[in-house]
């Protein structure tokens, strides 16, 4: 299946589409300072719209601090909750509920190299594909950033 993304960091425009998919759009407010860490540009919800096929949807970015967890960016969307969480260095786990639907990698250069499980539908295709881009995927885990952290105090 092949899905077109089209990401514009410092406008804070992404816009995942392809055909059979349900176009994927995320809009940071227009005016605001995009950060240098974040593909979008920011981890602020109240600065971000979603929209799955038109919809509006709801989306929770995690502030992106220690933990890998602390990367993780939840959506409401169609009635189903949707969780996007590093699961490695580089890659993600893309969630719908409780269940794993796919492992996504994107270093936030606007591609994504993604492996879905059998069940994954085109509207988490989508989805999961934007998540990705937008946001990035992976993290260090937290004793290699607490040891980065350290070291860099230490003359």
């Amino acid at each position: 299946m092949y899905v077109q993304i089209d990401l514009d960091g410092p406008a804070g425009t992404l816009r995942v589409s392809g055909h059979g998919l349900p176009t994927v759009e995320l809009v940071r407010a227009p005016g605001t300072r995009p950060d240098t860490t974040t593909p979008i540009g920011t981890r602020r919800a109240g600065l971000l719209a979603l929209t799955v096929d038109g919809e509006p949807a709801t989306i929770r970015p995690a502030r992106g601090r220690l933990l890998r967890r602390s990367y993780r960016v939840d959506v409401r969307t169609g009635g189903a909750r949707y969780r996007l969480i590093p699961c490695g260095y580089d890659q993600s786990r893309f969630q719908r509920g409780r269940r794993r639907i796919g492992t996504l990698v994107s270093s936030g250069d606007g591609r994504v190299v993604d492996t879905w499980e059998p069940g994954a539908t085109p509207h988490d295709i989508a989805l999961g594909t934007a998540l990705a881009a937008a946001f990035g995927t992976g993290a260090a885990p937290w004793f290699e950033t607490v040891g980065d952290i350290v070291s860099e105090l230490i003359p």
